[in-house]
């Protein structure tokens, strides 16, 4: 244990010294989320069927991780210091006011999200929106900078890169989660909304859902494939850090990682699919369920081949590691 301990407190400060407000805001975040506990303890009320605090948890949770792999990421770029210096700023400040704002509205009993019931929620759900569209974008700059940065192993490069990529396109499928249904466009017209989005499709949000995410027992949730696209940036270059453990190549590890994250967007793409039918992600049919077992398959033999082929790749194949 003080070893684990000590490892841990020098994992923090190298971080700390490669970008102090990321590693700052995920220490105020993992307090965040202590406090979430308590409140999901002692606060017995709910929002749609779910804890109220759940929520802020779960985005306490969610922004901590972030930013400590963030900040991770910036120590393999050290020449962008302009880039990292303004990302991690509009990062901190972006999220800290999106929890900000999750966690007053669960405070007061009500929901963050798709709420137009009042001016003041209405404008505070618009200014959600944009905040989030701005550090998306922001990221953009990250990814730019990776495709531009050289690295030492080649399949770690690739996995942040991609990484990156596949965390910016699942940020974005959020977007999806804006659009008013028809019964909510009904109401518009009438005057009288009070919610413009869900996440939900084919019953309005809340019900059954799953343990923890809270996912739909009954219907579809685009939750699903938002998530799994978030968290790329974790997954693959996780991924790329395992396979330095086995007796692959330089170059079988670099195939790897991009046949990892083509079934990865492919796994995502297979989720969206599910859900934008209305099929809850417990409880596939029989066509999705067949999508899946292609993609486990192709994802295999891709795998296989890749590991398959010794040789190194063609002159130029990775010239941008």
């Amino acid at each position: 244990m003080p070893s684990f301990i000590a490892r841990l407190r020098a994992g923090l400060v190298r971080l700390w010294r490669t970008d102090a407000p990321l590693t700052a805001g995920a220490l105020l975040m993992l307090g965040v989320l202590g406090a979430c506990a308590l409140g999901l303890w002692l606060d017995p009320r709910s929002v749609l069927g779910a804890p109220v605090w759940l929520k802020p948890a779960k985005f306490a949770a969610s922004i901590a991780i972030y930013c400590l792999t963030l900040a991770w990421l910036f120590g393999y770029m050290p020449g962008q210091a302009r880039t990292r210096r303004l990302v991690s700023w509009t990062t901190v400040g972006v999220l800290l006011f999106e929890m900000s704002i999750v966690g007053v509205q669960a405070a007061r009993g009500t929901t963050s999200h798709f709420n137009v019931s009042s001016p003041l929620h209405t404008l505070l759900w618009a200014l959600m929106g944009a905040a989030v569209l701005v550090q998306t974008l922001s990221t953009v700059a990250v990814a730019v900078a990776l495709f531009r940065q050289r690295f030492a192993d080649h399949a770690l490069g690739w996995a942040l890169r991609l990484g990156l990529v596949l965390t910016i396109a699942g940020a974005l499928l959020g977007g999806l989660m804006t659009r008013p249904t028809e019964a909510q466009l009904d109401e518009m017209r009438a005057g009288r909304a009070q919610v413009s989005g869900a996440h939900t499709v084919g019953a309005p949000d809340g019900g059954p859902g799953v343990p923890v995410t809270g996912w739909s027992r009954e219907h579809g949730d685009l939750r699903v494939a938002h998530f799994l696209g978030l968290h790329a940036l974790q997954l693959l270059p996780l991924a790329a850090l395992g396979l330095r453990r086995t007796r692959a190549s330089e170059a079988q590890r670099s195939r790897l990682v991009f046949t990892l994250a083509g079934s990865h967007a492919g796994l995502v793409a297979i989720l969206l699919w599910q859900a934008l039918r209305g099929q809850p992600v417990l409880a596939p049919d029989a066509s999705t369920l067949a999508v899946l077992v292609s993609w486990l398959m192709l994802s295999s033999a891709s795998a296989w081949r890749s590991l398959a082929r010794p040789a190194l790749p063609r002159a130029g194949a990775f010239t941008l590691s």
